[in-house]
């Protein structure tokens, strides 16, 4: 669970903003979705297949960019 430790005279607001997003960077809010109910093993199979190739996919646009700068 992250901990966020107030700042002085920062407002609520501020402090629930930063919370928010260290919980987003965490996959808390992922991880409490994918537990919110049943999946069979075959939609999660596809799930992670469909992941893994975007990932994929992903790392080679990064790759391509990388090499078309030099």
């Amino acid at each position: 669970m992250p901990k966020i430790i107030a700042k002085e005279g920062e407002s609520f607001q501020v402090t629930l903003r930063r919370f928010k997003k260290s919980c987003e960077r965490a996959g808390l809010l992922s991880d409490i979705k994918k537990n919110n109910y049943y999946e069979k093993p075959s939609v999660a199979r596809r799930r992670k297949l469909k992941d893994a190739r975007r990932k994929a996919l992903k790392l080679q646009r990064k790759q391509s960019r990388y090499n078309r700068s030099f």
